[in-house]
């Protein structure tokens, strides 16, 4: 059975990401589709709008066969851990014959030839994205421009690889990773229509990115069914389902108390122990404390926020401090070690033949439950999750151990 890997997040799941999956499909001509999803928390350092659970379902009833977590270890990570994380788990399924991404030109032979030259981080190139970061760039404008840099110096050039577009920097990351790890994935890519990726305005009647519908729905006069145009059906009866529980949607101030809860009873120094914590951020951190108008979670971002903080490296090393994860435990030496067990978080009637074949053949052990394996990334993803809980409305200490205590989420072929 051919089967095609793609990475998602789904925040929620929309008509452009049902496209890109049906497309994936068609152009890999793959039978099976294994989705490796981020769980409660995202790239951006964002808490996803309704949970990890929610948003499987999500994917299985839009065709997806097998959902995967991808370790909040690398979900909230910049483009190069958090492409590398998604690859490691798909390879390790070994079950996955190919990678579909979406880029902005849909043309996969100049990222492909740029993957090539940076897979090792060449000599030359080293130095030259090191001098932008400690210019005090964002890793992500420092990749780019050290990347454009270098491929002036060998002659090449830089605007036939679009690096500024953000598609084309995170899958020019998974092709890096594929070569970094030595998977047989066969890469394919798509282009993205009509919205293009964090858009914040809606310009066409089916399609929208998730920025902007979240951006609807959390508004002063959002409604669900503001998001009906946009998105499957099963999608908004899912979020329909998760808002009257109280689960959705979820937003950063609805982790308001513990954020500061954390950053009250932090000093400068222990602050300066969390991940994302660099630069003397810690200390900009403690001051801005006392000057902030209300223990709003946005007032601080924006107090926060300069040239060299951006808004989502902010989030990310927010996120770090709320649920406790220091430098130590996501080092670049253990992020490089991938991942040590795949976490099953859905499937179809098709997807489990799949899953009976990927218990045979998968590199680590394939878990269904926190309680099922030892290591430090799962620990870390049952932890998340019970913090995530505590933004529901009616939070039960039952709520807290969804990780240790449901199963996953199971669809039969006439439910989806």
């Amino acid at each position: 059975m051919s089967t095609v890997g793609i990475v998602v997040e789904y925040n929620p799941l929309h008509n452009g990401h049902l496209y890109h999956l049906q497309q994936s499909k068609k152009i890999t001509q793959a039978e099976n589709v294994v989705a490796v999803m981020s769980g409660n928390f995202l790239q951006r350092g964002e808490p996803a709008l309704a949970d990890k659970r929610a948003r499987t379902e999500m994917a299985l009833r839009a065709g997806c066969d097998l959902v995967l977590e991808l370790p909040v270890a690398y979900s909230s990570q910049p483009a190069q851990w958090f492409a590398y994380g998604a690859i490691a788990v798909l390879d390790a399924s070994g079950v996955v014959d190919s990678l579909c991404f979406g880029s902005e030109s849909g043309e996969l032979a100049s990222l492909q030839q740029l993957a090539s030259l940076l897979a090792e981080e060449p000599e030359a190139f080293s130095p030259l994205l090191a001098a932008r970061l400690k210019e005090g760039l964002p890793y992500p404008s420092a990749f780019t421009s050290a990347a454009e840099a270098y491929l002036r110096e060998k002659g090449l050039d830089e605007h036939a690889y679009s690096l500024t577009q953000p598609n084309h920097t995170l899958g020019l990351h998974y092709l890096i990773a594929l070569r970094k790890l030595g998977s047989a994935i066969v890469p394919y890519t798509l282009r993205r229509e009509k919205s293009g990726y964090g858009q914040t305005e809606i310009t066409d009647t089916k399609i929208a990115s998730a920025t902007a519908l979240r951006k609807l729905l959390l508004g002063e006069s959002g409604s669900l069914d503001q998001l009906a145009a946009y998105v499957p059906e099963s999608t908004l009866a899912i979020l329909r389902r998760e808002t009257q529980a109280g689960r959705a949607p979820i937003h950063w101030e609805s982790f308001s108390r513990p954020l500061f809860h954390e950053l009250l009873r932090q000093s400068a120094p222990s602050l300066s122990e969390f991940a994302e914590v660099s630069e003397g951020l810690e200390y900009r951190i403690r001051g801005v404390l006392s000057e902030l108008p209300e223990y709003s979670v946005e007032a601080l971002l924006q107090a926060l926020k300069t040239k060299r903080y951006t808004r989502t490296k902010l989030q990310r090393t927010l996120l770090r401090i709320l649920l406790g994860h220091r430098k130590a435990q996501l080092s670049p030496e253990r992020l490089a070690d991938g991942v040590d067990y795949i976490r099953v978080l859905g499937f179809t009637s098709r997807g489990q033949r799949l899953l009976r074949d990927m218990r045979r053949k998968a590199k680590v052990p394939v878990v269904s439950s926190a309680a099922r394996h030892d290591s430090s990334f799962l620990a870390m993803d049952a932890q998340a999750a019970g913090v995530y809980s505590l933004a529901f409305r009616d939070a039960q200490p039952s709520d807290a151990l969804r990780d240790f205590t449901l199963p996953p989420v199971r669809l039969s072929d006439k439910m989806v």
